[in-house]
């Protein structure tokens, strides 16, 4: 089972497809900006961007039908800026008259080589605590697409409604992994929605799969700036209230330009102690 959303977790779902089928990816459903946003605002639809990455990662890149959802359309004032990939699902939404069943639909007809679950069906808003500086009390900060532009350092994410009810395959699918990845991409607007599911998190605290927390080789401007790995471990602890990921996965290889910005994400401590580091080389070389 991967956990997460964004881009990152087609990057991590294109490589274990390659060793396995069994695969189940627990997608956020917080987004609120792009095309996903606009559908979410303008037709009352849950967000369908992450998950059709995450379908187009797990279906065959070359085949007619993927680059089909992935292709977005840049002329037309009413569609410029959507993919067909969300128009689809949203238009399958509508016929068969669930969310659930347009991804199941959409699984099908990509052939995807593994499930794709929303971690929650409720129409729930991602809204983060920043602060400027130490001496200045936090801002709220509203929706998972404004989160990264607030000025200052993210205390803490909360999402409301806060009792938002799992989504049941996704939970019954993280109890009988034999491993759970979450990770990497955006810490606090990918990886951090589905772990403040509270039975997303109870079903990973009671799993007795290995779990695995990969953590991201660079910073991410507004999100983590001057994070260590430890750092994003302990935002996880804190956020979840306890280890859910004993076992990191942490880049040790730091050659390559980043983007404006960003800087290499290091392992310097222990890790609060309670998980235990893998270091590698985890940077393309041509895009780290």
């Amino acid at each position: 089972v991967a956990i997460g959303g964004g881009t990152g977790m087609g990057v991590l779902l294109r490589g274990l497809k390659e060793h396995t089928s069994n695969l189940t990816a627990v997608v956020t459903v917080a987004d609120d900006g792009g095309s996903s946003g606009r559908l979410r605002r303008d037709l009352g639809v849950l967000p369908p961007g992450d998950l059709r990455n995450c379908m187009t990662a797990l279906a065959d890149d070359e085949a007619l039908l993927t680059q089909l959802f992935k292709y977005r359309f840049g002329i037309g004032e009413e569609v410029r800026g959507h993919s067909f990939g969300n128009l689809f699902i949203t238009a399958m939404t509508e016929i068969t008259g669930s969310f659930e069943q347009a991804l199941a639909v959409s699984s099908q007809v990509l052939a995807i080589g593994g499930r794709v679950f929303p971690s929650t069906l409720e129409d729930v808003c991602l809204t983060a605590d920043v602060r400027e500086s130490d001496l200045q009390p936090a801002q709220r900060v509203t929706g998972e697409s404004a989160i990264p532009s607030g000025r200052g350092t993210i205390d803490r994410v909360q999402l409301h409604p806060e009792t938002s009810a799992a989504y049941p395959d996704a939970v019954q699918a993280i109890l009988a992994a034999d491993m759970i990845v979450a990770g990497p991409g955006s810490l606090f607007t990918s990886v951090m929605p589905n772990l403040l599911v509270r039975d997303i998190a109870a079903a990973i605290r009671s799993s007795r799969a290995v779990r695995v927390y990969v953590c991201n080789v660079a910073t991410q401007d507004g999100e983590t700036d001057g994070f260590s790995v430890d750092e994003h471990v302990s935002r996880i602890r804190v956020h979840t209230d306890g280890i859910l990921f004993p076992n990191v996965l942490a880049n040790n290889c730091y050659k390559g330009s980043l983007l404006s910005g960003a800087e290499w994400v290091k392992h310097v401590g222990n890790a609060n102690g309670a998980t235990q580091v893998f270091e590698a080389d985890l940077v393309h070389e041509k895009s780290p």
